[in-house]
């Protein structure tokens, strides 16, 4: 049992990191889904930042005014005016593009 004990703390030891994402991780989602906004042809309507299109609305601040939720419904289902992207993406883009722009926080300017 003496001998048990240390090899059960370092196989659990071993197995932390793998239970959270580090820092890395998070920007490497943030890197592909701004890949997949920009492969799927949402820059043809949506401006981010000063870059896109103006068809449909801007998406700088999309993040500050809708949660990751309401952001997934709209890409699954679309809208009047937008497709639908639910049948488009797999489940990892479509994971990794909400979390791109639910980063998407600038403040809206004040006209």
């Amino acid at each position: 049992m003496k001998f048990l004990m240390p090899a059960l703390i370092a196989l659990a030891a071993a197995a932390l990191p793998a239970c959270a994402a580090p820092p890395s991780q998070r920007e490497d989602q943030h890197d592909r889904g701004a890949r997949v906004f920009t492969d799927n042809g949402c820059t043809h309507c949506h401006m981010i930042r000063n870059n896109g299109g103006t068809k449909g609305p801007d998406l700088s601040g999309v993040g500050r005014r809708l949660s990751e939720g309401q952001i997934r419904t709209q890409i699954i289902e679309g809208s009047k005016t937008m497709p639908p992207f639910g049948e488009i993406l797999k489940e990892s883009e479509l994971d990794d593009l909400v979390a791109y722009l639910h980063s998407c926080r600038d403040k809206t300017k004040q006209k």
